[in-house]
């Protein structure tokens, strides 16, 4: 196990936190997805507090549906920092303010962000952002 995969499962173990896959389907996963993908629904969860979303795993690790995404993928993926209001999220990552798009993806990490909070302390963030 490398140093990564082992930062990620000291921190599920230090948080009491566990995540759970399955796989969904061998499809596209993001709207400019030009490969298929195997998507995972992942559940993390921590004592009575989970939350659930669509994982789409490398393009490497899919096709068989049978290399599911470890720890450190998921852990390393998630949104790890407050992002504001969509204004700065787009100045932030170079998104147009007045596309759909934009707004779309806006809202689907402000939720991430939302439930990442939900689920550590602040000092557990601080930490999760430790892994990338």
């Amino acid at each position: 196990m490398n140093n990564y995969k082992k930062q990620a499962s000291g921190f599920l173990r230090a948080t009491k936190t566990n995540i759970r896959s399955k796989f969904l389907k061998y499809d596209y996963h993001f709207e400019d997805d030009k490969d298929m993908r195997d998507i995972y629904l992942i559940t993390i969860s921590r004592g009575n507090k989970s939350f659930s979303f669509n994982f789409g795993q490398s393009l490497v690790n899919s096709g068989s549906g049978e290399i599911s995404p470890d720890s450190y993928d998921i852990l390393a993926c998630l949104q790890k920092n407050e992002i504001g209001d969509l204004q700065d999220f787009c100045d932030d990552f170079g998104y147009d303010i007045y596309c759909k798009k934009s707004k779309k993806i806006y809202k689907a990490v402000a939720k991430e962000w939302d439930n990442v909070q939900k689920i550590w302390t602040d000092a557990e963030i601080n930490q999760l952002q430790e892994i990338q």
